[in-house]
């Protein structure tokens, strides 16, 4: 269940992929570096396929800010595309929700770690108690 147009566009980077690793006889690193360039150019794509140009323009802001959270919110969207969640381009709402929810799973796990809870158990034993 896969979008028509993102798989045509990934057969085709592929294809490109395959092109340059066949073809070039040069250095490993330089191999490495082309290597790098396309999968960036393929990851632009895709995500110019999934979002819309408010999207896409609020994904870029966030980037200048914080380059992690926006890989990390590029690889979920490249995810859920890849996996047929999403119906239609992702817009600039539907992008602040996803943001939304990542906040609060962050916020979730980063209250539970660090922090100490006592449970006491009602009508025990003291040590005040005389036996």
């Amino acid at each position: 269940m896969e979008d028509p147009e993102l798989a045509a566009i990934r057969a085709s980077r592929m294809g490109q992929l395959q092109q340059q690793g066949g073809g070039a006889g040069g250095a490993k690193g330089e191999d490495d570096g082309a290597k790098q360039q396309a999968e960036e150019q393929m990851r632009r794509d895709l995500l110019a396929t999934v979002l819309d140009s408010a999207a896409r323009e609020r994904l870029a802001r966030i980037a200048l800010v914080s380059p992690e959270r926006a890989r990390q919110i590029e690889v979920i969207l490249l995810r859920m595309a890849q996996s047929g969640q999403l119906r239609g381009k992702v817009s600039e709402e539907q992008l602040i929700d996803l943001l939304d929810q990542i906040d609060g799973a962050q916020s979730k796990t980063a209250s539970g770690k660090g922090s100490i809870v006592f449970q006491r158990r009602k009508g025990g034993f003291d040590d005040d108690d005389d036996w």
